[in-house]
Formats: structure tokens, sequence, C-alpha cells
């Protein structure tokens, strides 16, 4: 448990939080497991326990008892009631569902920095709404009244509880989805359709598609190697940015000329007349943005304004009275940053991204010998990485294209702060008063 307080600690979140993440990466393996099954029964004992005992880890023990509820009440209206069985689960479903919503968005949980099952829950209505009512289409004899979808996915019989609670608990779509149909999960476990062995194309290993999923994409910049492909994220996050300076100029300019850009005055030296300022009117300062050689301070000179308000009015207002500002504060601001962009996901993974970047620049040292010889040269180079390699959400604004880009560069705009903050917070650098005494 202390190690898991001090990784939490280090990231920033919350022990929950934590185990949901760590569930997740397990579902890869759990997954993989399931293929050395004996048979379908196995298979699906397998698939119900594994997810279950993910579900417990990821969202603490009362979450299975949550969802076996929709489970039960769908498998219930199935037996008892075909004819009407896909309408009752999906009142149902989407009832209870919204009771989740309120209830645990409203909670203490989240608050506090927890996690709660309510992403599952969504996963899982789809999934018991899609099964009722595919099973309420069996009933249809003629085939012309059914769609297509239907005709494919439509059930005869109804599969056993066990196969049904597999469907549903399948450790690895239960937690985040994707979502998938009941009929094609029934053929999957038992080598029918796409997966039977004995057809004349089989089907293939499932291996190189998994780590392609994980690690690539397929746009044309793909055959270009890893540097490469930094370099023109970096270009495109560069370019972008300058469409900002023009339209921040013209109207650096407006506000100036109306006289409202005035600020007073300043001086170089006590005799000296003082000297008009405006930068009221100022909102980038393009060097210090371009050449950051700390990326904590780059809010300081992107978008100026837009940074002090978010600092007043967020950030400063989160800070417990007597306590220092971490990172829970940080990350809290820069998703009011992303709500005020827009709601698409790519705004949220870049401010997100944003807060792990300031938090990690925060963290690298800069009281040792190191630091004092080359942190300019790797704080630039930090900055102007990360900065481009995770503003590309920012950008393409969606979410699978969000992670496809990112997917390019093997997550790397990520994972470098978060292995900075690992290391600082179990690696501690000499402190500057115990070097300067061991020198004297």
């Amino acid at each position: 448990m202390a190690f898991m307080e001090g990784v939490s600690g280090a990231l920033g979140i919350g022990i929950p939080v934590l185990w949901f993440l760590l569930s997740f990466l397990a579902s890869i393996p759990a997954s993989w497991l399931w293929r050395f099954m004996p048979n379908v029964q196995a298979r699906h004992f397998y698939a119900f326990v594994s997810g279950a005992v993910l579900s417990h880890c990821a969202f603490g023990a009362s979450s299975n008892l949550y969802f076996m509820l929709p489970i039960l009440v769908s498998y219930a209206t199935m037996v008892l009631n075909r004819r009407k069985c896909g309408v009752i689960s999906a009142g149902f479903a989407f009832g209870y569902l919204i009771y989740c919503h309120v209830t645990f968005m409203s909670g203490d949980a989240w608050k506090k920095g927890g996690i709660d099952s309510t992403g599952s829950m969504m996963v899982l209505t789809l999934k018991v709404t899609s099964a009722a009512f595919n099973y309420q289409d069996g009933l249809i004899e003629d085939e012309n009244e059914l769609r297509e979808a239907q005709k494919k996915y439509r059930l005869d019989k109804l599969p056993s509880f066990i196969a049904y609670l597999g469907y549903c608990f399948n450790c690895g779509t239960h937690l985040v989805g994707p979502v998938f149909e009941l009929r094609d999960y029934m053929d999957w476990s038992e080598n029918k359709g796409l997966w039977d062995p004995a057809a004349e194309k089989r089907p293939p290993s499932p291996y190189g598609e998994a780590l392609y999923q994980l690690f690539l994409t397929t746009p044309e910049y793909l055959e270009w190697g890893y540097w490469h492909r930094v370099l023109y994220q970096y270009l495109c996050g560069f370019s972008a940015r300058w469409k900002y300076y023009f339209i921040w100029a013209f109207s650096e300019a407006a506000v100036k000329i109306s006289g409202f850009g005035f600020s007073g005055g300043t001086k170089d030296a006590p005799s000296e007349e003082p000297k008009a300022k405006w930068s009221r009117s100022h909102n980038v300062d393009i060097r210090n943005v371009e050449l950051a050689t700390s990326a904590a301070e780059i809010p300081k000179y992107w978008n100026i304004h837009v940074s002090v308000w978010l600092r007043h009015y967020v950030y400063e207002r989160l800070i417990v009275k007597g306590k220092r500002p971490g990172f829970r504060q940080l990350l809290a601001t820069q998703v009011v940053s992303a709500v005020w962009h827009g709601l698409y996901t790519g705004y949220f993974l870049f401010f997100v991204n944003s807060a792990l970047m300031i938090a990690g620049a925060r963290a690298i040292p800069k009281n040792n010998l190191l630091a004092v010889n080359v942190g300019s040269l790797f704080g630039f180079f930090y900055s102007a990485f990360v900065l481009n390699t995770t503003v590309m959400g920012f950008l393409v604004l969606y979410f699978n294209d969000t992670i496809a880009v990112y997917k390019t560069v093997y997550f790397t705009g990520t994972l470098l702060p978060v292995v900075i903050l690992v290391f600082g917070k179990f690696v501690k650098p000499p402190k500057a008063g115990q070097k300067v005494k061991k020198e004297a």
C-alpha cells in the first residue's frame, strides 16, 4: 500500500484512480489468457470472473452489485416477456443509468479525486439493451420486416445465464468498452463464423494486430522514422500557433489605438522620466513561448489574459488556506480551460496533458550541477517536445483522431512528464545548501 501511495502521489492522482488504471492495463493480459480456456463453458466462466475481478479492483467491492441489477432485470425480461423484452430492458437500463449518473456524479468520490463505475455502466447499458432487442427480433419470422442489422444480430435462442454473464463482463471490454453484439460474442466463444478454425480462411493471429493497435496508426507519415514524425508534429503545432499570433497582433493594435491598452508608466532609472507602458493589450510573448526553457512558464506568455483569469478565478480559489497548491488545482484549472474552449475530446486530452507537462517541468531538478549546466537546454527540449506532441489533440479535436496521432509517437509526450514526476518523487537531488557547505 505504501508503494501505491508513493506512485499515486507522484502522479498527483488518488489511489482509486491508480487502481482503475492498473486494472485497465491488466485487461490486456487477462484477455490474452481467455484464449487458453479448454471449452466454451470455461470461456464464459472465465470472461465473467476475470471481468468481475477487474471491476472489483477498479471500482471497489460494491461495483459488481450495481452491475448485476440491470443484468438480472434484462435476462429476466428475456425469459418472462420475450415480445417486449427489448423495450422493457431499454427503459430500465437507461433509467438506472441516469440514476447512477446523478448519484455518482454528485457524490463525494469525485470531489475527493476518486472514480466510480458510471463509465462501465454506460457500456453495460448498451450491451443489455442490444441483447434484449436482438432476442425480441428473433420472434419475427418475416425477414422482409427486418433491417440488415436485425437480420445479422437477431437471436433465435436465449443463451445460458453464464454465457450472458460472460458477455456482460467480458474482461477486454467491461471497463471502457467497446460495445459489441451478443451474437458476435457467442460465435467467438463457440469458434463459429469468423472465428471458425476449420473455415477456408482461418482467423489470423491477433498478436501483431494488438501491438499495432497499441502503438501505430495508418497515415502516410508512418513510413518516416520516430524523430521525423516528432519534427512533423512540432511543425504542425508551430504553424498552428502563428494564426493566433496574427490574430492577437491585430487585436492588440485595436486595443492600443482605442487608448484602453495603456497601463501606466515605468522608469528605467529613478532620475528618468517615466515611459508609457501598453502591456494591458499584450496577449502573447512569442519568443518566450517558442523558446521557453520551462514549460511551467508558458501560461505566463500564451493567451496571457485568459491565463490570468484562470489563475485568479480557478487556480487560486481552489487552494486550501495554509496548504501549498498541487497537481489537483493545476489539473482542475486546465479542465476548466478545456471546457471553456469547447467540448471536443481533443481539448480535454490536450489540457490534461498540459497539466502533466507543467507539473513535470516543476519537478525537474534545478539545484544540482547537471541542472545548472544543461538545465536550460533540457528545459527547452522538454517544453518544445511535450507541448507540440500533445497539442495535436487541440488541432484534430476528436478522440479517435487524437489517440491515433498520439500513438504515432508512442504516447511519449504524455509519458515523459510522468517519468519525470515519478523519478522526482523517489530520487531526491542534493539540496543547494548542502552542496555549498560541502564545497566550502
